[in-house]
């Protein structure tokens, strides 16, 4: 399911609501005033379909969001993790990945000023170690030395490998040339 979102028209519109800056300040000011959200607990996933509403992402994008959400979300979860929040909180360690990913978009949506962010959605190739699960990597770019507040966030989801299947025309026009063959 991770090459519907490995789009370069969907990564536009996500990246629309978290950088630049001034962007980011009106996506929280947006979820802020929603209702929708208590932007201070959320969770990632839950706050794209606010910013941009599931009908408007390409390609149908939208109409599978929580099931690849969830997928996702059950996948990090089982990953332990070991690396810190970032190099301004180095003694927060999430204990998995799933909550390391939430823990950075919190940090992101709620500092002051928020830091934006840049999120990339590729896919495993074929013959990547775990191909079948999805993964996250995470650097974060500071300004004035790594021990400072990090001023980007560039996040990339890997999803998993999947088979890109060949599509069929099954048009009558496709049967009769293949029963003339």
């Amino acid at each position: 399911m991770g090459s519907i979102y490995d789009d370069q028209h969907y990564k536009d519109l996500m990246n629309g609501n978290y950088y630049p800056l001034d962007n980011m300040k009106k996506s929280v000011a947006r979820l802020k005033a929603s209702g929708q959200i208590d932007i201070e607990t959320m969770e990632y996933g839950q706050y794209q379909p606010i910013l941009s509403p599931l009908e408007t992402w390409p390609n149908g994008s939208g109409k599978v969001w929580f099931k690849a959400l969830g997928h996702a979300r059950l996948q990090l979860t089982a990953q332990p993790n070991t690396m810190p929040l970032s190099n301004d909180e180095r003694v927060v360690v999430p204990p998995t990945k799933c909550a390391l990913l939430d823990a950075s978009i919190r940090k992101c949506f709620n500092s002051e000023p928020p830091i934006p962010m840049k999120a990339d959605i590729t896919q495993h190739q074929k013959d990547d170690a775990n191909s079948d699960r999805h993964e996250i990597r995470m650097v974060w770019e500071y300004g004035n030395g790594d021990d400072q507040a990090p001023t980007l966030l560039n996040l990339t989801m890997v999803c998993p490998y999947v088979v890109k299947s060949r599509k069929v025309d099954t048009s009558v026009e496709a049967q009769q040339e293949l029963s003339r063959k």
